[in-house]
């Protein structure tokens, strides 16, 4: 990965450099990703994979949990991005159909195995080893995001009120972190469930999470329908 890069890389001063260098670093994340779970990646691993010294990486992400941040948020940004393309092309008619929605949302997020695999690390792994001014600097753009993937889904499911899409949102989340894991089990799990009487332990991610959120959803616009 380093030998395509200029000789005079770690030398660089200007802001263009800079910015050059910090995405090569959220490349390698990135990168390393397709090979190990988060739990394994450490800022020295990573540091190897850019070719700089652990000192180098830290003048631009603090830890390595500040670098899986920004690539949660980069990749959480994209596929926003790129979601109402696919909402679109769902067969809606007439008014949008909550079912419809919440099937498409799951699809859309479970083709970006990359997201999925930062949302199940956030509670539980990235959020353990931070300053409360990096938690405040991601969360605060993460809160963003969200507040603009909650305007989205409104546009889609009208009769959900603001506060609503929110908590829909945040339900996305918390079930995407919830049952990743269990969609992508370790090696002796997936041997274990070939057992027929496991067989309902195997978990379809996109179709659980989608009829979870139509579940979700269906009981947020019943709680808006019995508070009017």
């Amino acid at each position: 990965m380093t030998d395509d890069w200029p000789t005079d890389f770690q030398r660089a001063r200007s802001a263009e450099q800079r910015e050059v260098r910090k995405q090569t670093i959220l490349a390698a994340a990135a990168e390393l990703l397709t090979e190990m779970p988060v739990s394994d990646i450490s800022l020295r691993e990573l540091s190897r994979r850019v070719g700089l010294s652990k000192t180098n990486v830290v003048r631009y992400f603090e830890t390595r949990e500040a670098v899986f941040f920004e690539l949660l948020n980069r990749d959480l940004a994209q596929w926003i991005e790129e979601l109402p393309t696919d909402l679109a092309s769902a067969d809606i008619a007439g008014p949008a159909s909550p079912r419809a929605v919440t099937d498409t949302l799951a699809r859309s997020l479970a083709r970006r195995t990359q997201l999925c695999e930062l949302l199940s690390s956030l509670g539980s792994e990235l959020e353990r080893n931070i300053s409360a001014e990096s938690a405040r600097d991601f969360k605060r753009a993460h809160v963003r995001l969200l507040g603009a993937l909650a305007e989205l889904l409104r546009q889609h499911i009208t009769a959900l009120n603001p506060a609503a899409a929110r908590e829909l949102v945040s339900l996305t989340v918390v079930c995407t972190a919830g049952l990743w894991p269990f969609a992508h089990p370790s090696p002796a799990v997936v041997e274990a469930q070939q057992d027929p009487e496991l067989a309902v332990t195997k978990v379809d991610f996109g179709e659980r999470l989608g009829r979870t959120l139509h579940i979700a959803a269906t009981g947020l616009l019943d709680l808006e329908e019995r508070a009017t």
